[in-house]
């Protein structure tokens, strides 16, 4: 089993930064695959970005493109979520998940965090 716990959401303005964490404890997180999700409001939940276990591979929706960066610290057992630029459509619900697989796809992922809440104003 593998608990993870987001963290680093907040209300920002656009243009402005946000850096969030996902903390994993159970199962080391080395292991495993990770990747964040968002879903607005009245949305379903896209993939935002993904990173292999050894970091080797990382990918990021078009969408966010130059703007945001996924990242992990397996030492810390630690996946962070850099977002720069920020727009007012980047607003959701921001989960990390951890899978065994490197995807895209939420049905590649085990576990889920609960979710920090992003607000980016105009």
């Amino acid at each position: 089993q593998v608990q993870l716990v987001e963290s680093g959401g907040g209300l920002v303005q656009a243009g402005g930064s946000l850096r969030l964490s996902c903390a994993a404890s159970g199962r080391t997180q080395s292991s495993y695959a990770m990747g964040w999700f968002r879903q607005a409001p009245g949305k379903e939940r896209e993939f935002v970005a993904a990173i292999s276990w050894s970091a080797g591979s990382t990918y990021v929706v078009e969408s966010v493109k130059g703007r945001f960066t996924i990242s992990r610290d397996n030492a810390k057992n630690t996946v962070y979520l850099q977002m720069n630029s920020l727009k007012p459509e980047d607003t959701a619900i921001y989960y990390c998940a951890a899978g065994e697989y490197y995807g895209m796809t939420q049905d590649e992922y085990d576990y889920w965090g609960q979710g920090t809440q992003v607000t980016v104003s105009s």
